[in-house]
């Protein structure tokens, strides 16, 4: 359970905080507290996961174990396009290092 993702948000709607498994999206554990939710989320992932096994199901793998692409592709209009391409020409680097420096929000 120490490998899933957790997320703990206040809830304006519920007035309280809701505690969540990135893993298992269908699972929500709602207290006064967020130290509170997340003791409770935790548990829950713990039973379900604890249930799957007995049942047979295999339980969903952490995202931390996921293997992802570095690649990405983005459709841009052409005049974003352009205005990228010219502005990383001006700062003298690649198209590709100027939007990820964008997206990871380093400038």
């Amino acid at each position: 359970m120490d490998q899933y993702t957790y997320r703990v948000t206040w809830s304006p709607e519920d007035q309280c905080h809701v505690a969540l498994c990135e893993e298992l999206p269908s699972l929500s554990w709602l207290a006064a507290t967020p130290e509170e939710a997340f003791v409770g989320i935790r548990r829950l992932v713990a039973e379900c996961i604890q249930e799957m096994i007995e049942g047979g199901e295999v339980p969903p793998s952490p995202l931390t174990r996921t293997r992802t692409t570095e690649q990405m592709s983005v459709a841009v209009s052409p005049n974003v396009h352009r205005r990228l391409a010219l502005q990383a020409a001006e700062e003298g680097r690649s198209l590709d290092d100027l939007v990820s420096d964008l997206l990871s929000d380093k400038r």
